[in-house]
């Protein structure tokens, strides 16, 4: 077969140094990968609240400068309204996510549109809520539940941006 590139692989070849120094910035802050697992908008949230990475996939996500750790969770209101958590929620890393507060940056594509907060507490109808659901499936793991965007901003502290406008519809494939 014989390839020939698209007309505007040019254009990528001319932006390309520019996602590499962004791939630069996010090794300086401890990610690998600005495509995978949402490094990005992961360095975009640390450097906007001024929070460290922690190594690992085990533990919490980041960490400020008091030493105080965080979950930290984001999403692409062009693709879902709920924030994903834990392929194997259970109720050991359920404890781990009652220590610490929750980050959530809800996104419109690539644009940040609003970073909140909540505390541990703010969550604890879901930590229940999974606690339950754990025990009465007979201590199966529960793939990835979801924490309604809608539930975030009625209980969490916005502190970045203003609330998203979740009646905007995204386009239907048609469309594009």
């Amino acid at each position: 077969m014989n390839f020939k590139p698209h007309a505007d692989y040019q254009r990528l070849l001319d932006i390309w140094p520019a996602i590499q120094d962004y791939q630069e910035l996010a090794a300086k802050h401890g990610i690998d990968d600005i495509f995978q697992d949402n490094g990005g908008k992961l360095l975009q949230v640390l450097l906007l609240l001024n929070l460290d990475i922690l190594p690992g996939r085990e533990g919490n996500d980041a960490v400020d400068e008091t030493g105080r750790e965080y979950e930290l969770k984001s999403v692409n209101i062009e693709l879902t309204h709920g924030f994903s958590t834990h392929h194997h929620m259970n109720p050991s890393i359920i404890e781990k996510y009652r220590k610490v507060p929750w980050v959530f940056a809800v996104y419109r594509n690539i644009a940040l549109q609003s970073v909140y907060l909540l505390e541990p507490e703010e969550l604890n109808f879901y930590f229940k809520k999974w606690e339950e659901k754990w025990h009465a499936d007979g201590g199966k793991d529960i793939n990835n539940p979801k924490i309604p965007i809608k539930y975030v901003m009625a209980h969490g502290k916005l502190v970045f941006g203003t609330a998203p406008d979740l009646s905007v519809k995204r386009k239907q494939q048609s469309e594009r």
